[in-house]
Order: structure tokens, then C-alpha cells, then sequence
């Protein structure tokens, strides 16, 4: 058993971070844990993920959380907490703050139209000590939990900042010097960090939209069926195997598979499929769609965690959890960042009083340092662009494993396909039929030949005949791999492959140019021949269709600078002839599944970073040697697992979707990453200067934090063209 199958993963609520040095704090004190491989910390969505070499009691990690300061409490899988329902307290504590700090304004606002006025020393105390001790308590607590953990954080800052103005307008107070007081500096500093807490709360709550929209999917309840009475139940009590009726506009509480009854079905939540789909009997459902117009019985195949739409869950959280690359570097920033400006509002402070300034103008701009040096931006700027995308994908129907290959999926230079199931329908139909009789003869006849075959090419045929009224065929004989025959109307028929109907005494010669020509195009053929007569009575070819998109979906890679390349297994007529109707300039034919991660590490020998889509188990090997791996949901589960990135439906459009939301996802992490960086690299130089106050300082670095969230939030406008654009 490897060791990734003994690992054990634990998530957990974590409450009281605020910056990224919170985030640091926190995966450090949980590493310390003896038994814990790895952790992911979530600022945004305030979670950490622990995987451990063992089944660990919650309770150690809780306490490691608790004692670096932090309060934390076991997530249920089962039971997710409601994301919408916990109240932002930071919204009546701005307005509360705005009342006191108002008045302590009054005086800089009057001040342009020539009114010189202030407010008496002592009202200024009354008026902002609320605002910096009451209001203002919870960056002290959050103060006190770093400095307990020997760390620093964004509430160390402020908190170190605000008291230092409160501090010093106190000592110029009792000293009676009235005109050198900061105490609307130290207020409105709070009051205008509380706006940008509640604004960034607000807006995180937008990045987790699409979560709750598939949360919401979940009913609480089933309508069981047993025994023959119907009863409903709580969810967590259906049983595998219990009969579930599901009454029209009811959503599908479960997994499962159709016993009795008809329906459409809206899975656009699930799949992104805009369109509701037909379900009929023997047919699978998955839990959260909703049934529009039709009584179903449906017989329970899955539940809890081992549900789709939990699965789909799941993955995105952990998509959402889990840190790119990138994030590495900006973790390493972090990690000295707090001491670095701590260091850097001291030499402010000590360079000022010896060019000679006065103590409190030197004591301001210190202050100045510290407020607008609050890391939020940083630690805000690479989850909240995942949460967004990775949410925007789910809901388009793209399942994206982790942030690492949304990461690499923006690199991809090359696409590469397998053909059947994911270029084509991945089913044969027949389109062409040439023969010594018409049409609907030649199909009545074949199809009566093959009314009880599996095979695809008799699918196929019967599919073509669909309304013909067909004769009687008996005395069925199958020839494996071959054909088969059978006596319709007091006369042996023979149907198959043309080389075993030659092999039985039938001659191809005036079929042989059609023959060619339609196997040089790549289609199976099909001989149909009547006993006693010398020449073949007609020839049938099938053909694998290119899906209705795929066209469109190689003019958007196009468009998207990616190269495209087509890898199957079938022969070069039929590879060829698939290239050439959709514009693929390379093609390999007659692949073996382990020859296909050999072009692919050609094609990453010429430094290219290569996609691979696919959809069958043969698939799996070249998936795991892609740099990112694309699954369509419709194939096997091998190729799912082996995938960066699952397509929910047989879409071939998502293919573009996929690596278009990547990389703007991307662009966003690099945009907030960069202003975090700016406003930082930008301020501190300013206010250690003294060009920026304490106020000023408070407001950019509000807004430092509320534009990272809300750019992020811009991903919203995306449009997966999947949906956008008919396809042709």
C-alpha cells in the first residue's frame, strides 16, 4: 500500500486571520503536530486543509490552532457549515465608528471654506477612545495572539500604529499643548480599515457563490418508497438500493439509476449543460438535478460523499484550498514582512528626530509606516482569483483537481487529442449505402439481419432504418469478428466485413473503386450478399462522426495561440480525413495507448508544454505524461483520476473553456499580486518620507485590499463560449 493511500485528511473552520502572516502562523503551528505531512491554509475561505501520515485526534491540530492564537473547530464533509449564514459584525462596527469619528473630522473639512475651529481637547479623547478601544479591540486581540506566537500580523500593525497617535495626542493633552493632537488620526485610521474589512467580507462572500449554488442543490429530505408505502424520510436515512420516487419539479435527492418513468432533466448545475436532457428508464441520474415533468422512480446507487455533486464539491474546495506555485513566493515575502516593516517605521522614526523634526511629527510618520503596511492584499490575492475561477469553471461544467493545474493549464502551447469519443460521437453511423436496390431495401434487409445485435455497426444500421417495416430474419449464425447470416424470406443472407463475404465464394469487382475510396477516407465497410447470386448485393460505410463543435473548437484554440495535434489508434484514412475537416495541421495514426506518451514527450522535448484531452482507459498513460490532463466525464473513471481538469459533458467546446479560464484566472493572480506589491513598495517609501498621514495611510491600505477582492470578482464577467456561441 503506498503511502498516499494511508494518508488521512482533516478540515478545519479557522477563525481570527487576517492577513497572510495569519495564514503562515496558523500552517506552521499545525506542522508542528507530530504525524502532519502537509497543510493548506485558505485565507479566504478561512479553512485549512491537514493531510497526516495517520488518523490523528481533530482535538491536537484544534489545540495547535488555539494556542497560536487562532479559534478553530472540525469541518464535517457530511455537514458543511452554511457560508451565508454568519453575520459581518465589521458593518455596524464602521457605522458606529463613523459617529464618533465624524465630528473628529469636522474641523479638516471646515478648515477649505476658512472656518478654523476644533473641538475641545478633552471631547476629542471622549470621542475617539470608544472607536480606538472598544471598536478598535479586535486588532488588539489579534495583536496579542501574534505576539503570544512570537509573530507579527496586519493587527499588530495597526494596532501598534493607532495606539502610537492615541498615545501621543494623550501626552500632548495633559502636557496642554492643544494644537499637535491625533486623535482623529487614530479613529478614523480604525474607521476606515473596518470599511475595508467589511467590504472585503462582502466580497469574498461573492467569490464563494458558486459553491452555494451547488450546496444549495442538496435536499433535505427523500420520498422513499418500501414496502409499497411512500414515506418521506431525512436524507441521511436513505438506504443504497431504496426505490426514491421523484414527483416533477422536485430536485433528485440522490444517485441512482431510473426504474420506471420519463423526464427532462436540468442538470446545468451539475454538467453546465444549458439545454434539459430526456431520462428514461435504465438510464443514471445524479443528485442535485432537477426533474421537470415527469413521476420517477429511481433505485439509490450513491450517497454522502460518494455522490457526484458531493464529489464535484469536493474537488472544487480543493481547488480552492489548495496553493499554486506561485503562492510560494509570496509566502516567503510574508514571512519576513512584518518584521521588515517594523524595522522600517523605527528607522523612520529615529532618521526623523536626527534631521531635527519634532518628536510627535517624527512619532506620525512612524505610524504612517505601520498602517499602510497591512499584508490583507497579499494574503487575498492569489485565493480569491482560484475561488473565482475554479467557481466560474464548476458552474461552465469544467471540474479543475487543484490550483497547480490551473497554474500550468495557462502555459499550454499544444493541444493533443484522441479522436474517438472526444473529436467524434465515439459511436459509428452509417452514411453511405451504394448497392443493386434502393436505399430503404438495402436497410430493411440489413437491419432484419441484425435486430438482436450489440454490435455498434448493427446499432448503427438499425438506427438509419428506424420507421422501415422490416422483414423477418431467422436461423441467425454469428461469425465472430466477422459477420453473420441468416434466411429472410426462404433465402440465406450474409452480412459483414468485405474480405470474409470474398472468403465465401462473393465477388467485390464492381464495388471495389467505391470500397477504396471510402476506406481511404477512413470508414468501415460492410458487404450485404444474397446466396446463389455471384456479386455482392451492396456495401455499407460507417463512419465516427465529428461532434457538431469540434470545428468551432479548433478555431478557439486557434484563436487562443494553441497547436493542435490528433493521436488515435484508428487507421490514417480515417485520422486523416478528421484533420483535414477540422483543421489539424499534425496528426498519428495507428497509435498503441503506450506509443502516445512517447509523442507526447517528443513533443516536450521541443519545450513545449503539452495538453492532452482524452476520454478511455487507453488514455491514462499519455494523461499522466501530459503537463495537464483534460477528462471528459462521459469516459472511464482511470482517465478522470488522472486528469488536472475533468469536462462534465461530451462538450468539446469546454476544451477552450478550460485553458481560457486559466488563463485569465491566471492574469488575475499576476494583476492582484501586483498591486498588493505596489501599494506596499508605492506607500511605505511615502509615508516613511512623510508625505502620506496616518489617515491617508489608513484609506490606501482599506483599498489595497478591497481592489484585490473586487478584481478578482471581475472573472465574473467571463463567458465560456461554450455556452455564448452556436456551434457549427
Amino acid at each position: 500500500m503506498s503511502e498516499l493511500e494511508t494518508m488521512s485528511e482533516t478540515q478545519l473552520a479557522i477563525e481570527g486571520m487576517t492577513c497572510a502572516s495569519c495564514v503562515l502562523n496558523v500552517e506552521k503551528a499545525i506542522l508542528r503536530v507530530p504525524g502532519v505531512v502537509s497543510v493548506e491554509v485558505n485565507l479566504a475561505t478561512e479553512k485549512a486543509r491537514v493531510m497526516t501520515s495517520q488518523v490523528l485526534d481533530p482535538a491536537l491540530l484544534i489545540e495547535a490552532v488555539e494556542d497560536a492564537g487562532f479559534d478553530a473547530q472540525r469541518l464535517n464533509p457530511e455537514k458543511p457549515v452554511p457560508r451565508s449564514e454568519k453575520k459581518d459584525p465589521t458593518f455596524l462596527h464602521f457605522w458606529l465608528a463613523v459617529a464618533f469619528s465624524l465630528p473628529l473630522m469636522l474641523p479638516m473639512l471646515l478648515m477649505p471654506l476658512g472656518i478654523h475651529w476644533m473641538l475641545p481637547g478633552w471631547l476629542q479623547l471622549l470621542l475617539a477612545s470608544p472607536v480606538q478601544f472598544w471598536l478598535g479591540a479586535r486588532f488588539y486581540r489579534g495583536a496579542y495572539k501574534a505576539l503570544k506566537s512570537r509573530t507579527g500580523n496586519m493587527d499588530l500593525l495597526v494596532a501598534l500604529g493607532t495606539s502610537a497617535a492615541w498615545g501621543l495626542s494623550l501626552y500632548e493633552l495633559l502636557q496642554g499643548k492643544l494644537d499637535h493632537l491625533y486623535f482623529e488620526s487614530s479613529a478614523v485610521v480604525i474607521t476606515l480599515i473596518l470599511l475595508g474589512k467589511h467590504l472585503e467580507a462582502r466580497a469574498k462572500r461573492q467569490t464563494t457563490d458558486a459553491i452555494r449554488a451547488l450546496e444549495s442543490l442538496r435536499p433535505d429530505t427523500a420520498r422513499v418508497l418500501r414496502k409499497g408505502v411512500e414515506t418521506v424520510i431525512p436524507l441521511a436515512e436513505v438506504r443504497l438500493g431504496d426505490a426514491v420516487l421523484v414527483r416533477p419539479g422536485e430536485r433528485i435527492p440522490v444517485d441512482g439509476v431510473i426504474l420506471k418513468g420519463e423526464s427532462l432533466v436540468d442538470e446545468s448545475l451539475i454538467t453546465g449543460e444549458s439545454m434539459p436532457v430526456a431520462r428514461g428508464p435504465e438510464e443514471k441520474l445524479t443528485g442535485g438535478a432537477m426533474n421537470l415533468d415527469g413521476l420517477l422512480e429511481i433505485r439509490t446507487t450513491a450517497l454522502g460523499q460518494d455522490t457526484l455533486l458531493s464529489k464535484i464539491i469536493a474537488m472544487v474546495e480543493h481547488a480552492q484550498a489548495v496553493k499554486p506555485p506561485i503562492q510560494r513566493l509570496v509566502d516567503k515575502i510574508s514571512a519576513v514582512f512584518v518584521p521588515v516593516v517594523l524595522a522600517i517605521a523605527g528607522l523612520t522614526f529615529g532618521v526623523w528626530l536626527f534631521l531635527g523634526a519634532p518628536f510627535e511629527t517624527a512619532m506620525i510618520h512612524a505610524v504612517s509606516v505601520l498602517v499602510i503596511a497591512c499584508p490583507c492584499s497579499l494574503g487575498l490575492a492569489t485565493p480569491t482569483a482560484i475561488m473565482v475561477g475554479t467557481g466560474l469553471a464548476a458552474q461552465a461544467g469544467i471540474l479543475i483537481k487543484d490550483a497547480e493545474a490551473l497554474e500550468i493549464a495557462h502555459k499550454a502551447t499544444v493541444m493533443a487529442f484522441d479522436k474517438t469519443g472526444t473529436l467524434t460521437e465515439g459511436r459509428p453511423q452509417l452514411t453511405q449505402i451504394a448497392g443493386q436496390a434502393p436505399e430503404s431495401e438495402i436497410l430493411a434487409l440489413a437491419a432484419a439481419l441484425q435486430q438482436g445485435s450489440a454490435h455498434p455497426l448493427a446499432e448503427a444500421v438499425r438506427a438509419r432504418a428506424e420507421g422501415l417495416d422490416l422483414p423477418q430474419a431467422e436461423q441467425i449464425r454469428t461469425q465472430a469478428g466477422k459477420g453473420l447470416s441468416g434466411q429472410i424470406k426462404g433465402q440465406n443472407w450474409f452480412l459483414g466485413n468485405p474480405a470474409w463475404l470474398e472468403e465465401s465464394g462473393f465477388e467485390l469487382s464492381s464495388f471495389q473503386t467505391q470500397l477504396e475510396s471510402w476506406q481511404a477516407e477512413g470508414l468501415s465497410t460492410s458487404g450485404l450478399a444474397c446466396e446463389g447470386q455471384r456479386e455482392v448485393f451492396a456495401i455499407l460505410g460507417f463512419a465516427d462522426l465529428a461532434r457538431p463543435s469540434s470545428a468551432q473548437t479548433l478555431a478557439e484554440l486557434k484563436r487562443l495561440g494553441i497547436k493542435t495535434v490528433l493521436i488515435t489508434g484508428d487507421n490514417a484514412g480515417a485520422a486523416k480525413s478528421l484533420a483535414d475537416s477540422l483543421g489539424i495541421s499534425t496528426f498519428y495514426a495507428g497509435v498503441l495507448p503506450g506509443q502516445k506518451s512517447e509523442i507526447l514527450q517528443a513533443l516536450q522535448a521541443q519545450k513545449e508544454v503539452v495538453a492532452m484531452v482524452g476520454d478511455g482507459i487507453n488514455d491514462a498513460p499519455a494523461l499522466a505524461q501530459a503537463d495537464i490532463a483534460l477528462a471528459m466525464a462521459t469516459g472511464t473513471d482511470v482517465a478522470m483520476q488522472t486528469a488536472g481538469m475533468t469536462l462534465m459533458r461530451g462538450e468539446p467546446l469546454l476544451i477552450p473553456d478550460a485553458l481560457d479560464i486559466s488563463r485569465r484566472t491566471y492574469a488575475k493572480i499576476r494583476q492582484n499580486l501586483f498591486w498588493a506589491f505596489f501599494y506596499n513598495l508605492l506607500g511605505i517609501p511615502l509615508a516613511a518620507l512623510g508625505l502620506l498621514n496616518p489617515m491617508l495611510a489608513g484609506a490606501a491600505m482599506a483599498f489595497s485590499s478591497v481592489s484585490v477582492v473586487s478584481n478578482a470578482l471581475l472573472l465574473r464577467r467571463w463567458k465560456p463560449v461554450s455556452r455564448v456561441k452556436p456551434n457549427i
